[in-house]
């Protein structure tokens, strides 16, 4: 039993299977459906990313380790946003102030913190992908997509500096957002699928 393989394949298989009900979550508007896949998916990310950080030649480490930093960082980040959405804010009676903090709806803080997370998971994808070493037609895909998704560390990043979130609390429109989210999913999937194939090739 190769639990070097094993575990990143599971990990994969994490990732694909939460970004694919995030993306129904969204469609459908299940906020705490979005919250508890949000939950699961950076455990299945730091385990898909911890097989191809093993994988590394000796050449690309320093790549490597800096990607498996990053997917560490994302992971408390996100952690932390969805796991205060499903217990204090969904359990307990928030002071309008607590709320447009830490409610993630408010698109406060902590929906700030979210997007910094993903910010930080993008970096991840980046620097992992630079570290592979592609030896067949699906790795080279799997390789260019975390590298192209490295760009979504600017928006997710610098977006939130333009004030843009607040207005959309203040109009309370977020389809705009639900969809740019699904828009993500569709992208981030083959990520999760290429994945678990390289795994599964062993």
């Amino acid at each position: 039993m190769d639990l070097n393989k094993m575990i990143p394949k599971a990990g994969s298989a994490i990732v694909t299977v939460t970004v694919f009900l995030f993306a129904i979550f969204q469609i459908i508007n299940f906020s705490m459906g979005s919250f508890f896949v949000c939950l699961i998916l950076p455990i299945g990310f730091i385990m898909m990313t911890a097989g191809l950080h093993n994988e590394c030649e000796s050449d690309r480490k320093v790549t490597a380790n800096i990607g498996m930093i990053f997917a560490t960082v994302y992971c408390m980040l996100i952690l932390l946003v969805y796991f205060a959405q499903l217990t204090t804010v969904n359990n307990e009676q928030l002071t309008e102030q607590a709320a447009k903090l830490i409610d993630f709806s408010k698109f406060g803080l902590i929906f700030n913190y979210d997007l910094l997370g993903y910010g930080i998971m993008a970096l991840a994808t980046f620097f992992t992908g630079l570290s592979m070493k592609a030896k067949s037609k699906t790795d080279k895909w799997l390789r260019t997509l975390m590298m192209i998704h490295g760009v979504f560390f600017l928006s997710c990043t610098f977006m939130p500096m333009t004030g843009m979130f607040s207005k959309m609390s203040s109009d309370g429109d977020s389809i705009g957002g639900r969809l740019a989210l699904v828009a993500w999913c569709v992208y981030f999937l083959p990520v999760g699928i290429l994945s678990f194939l390289h795994f599964r090739k062993g």
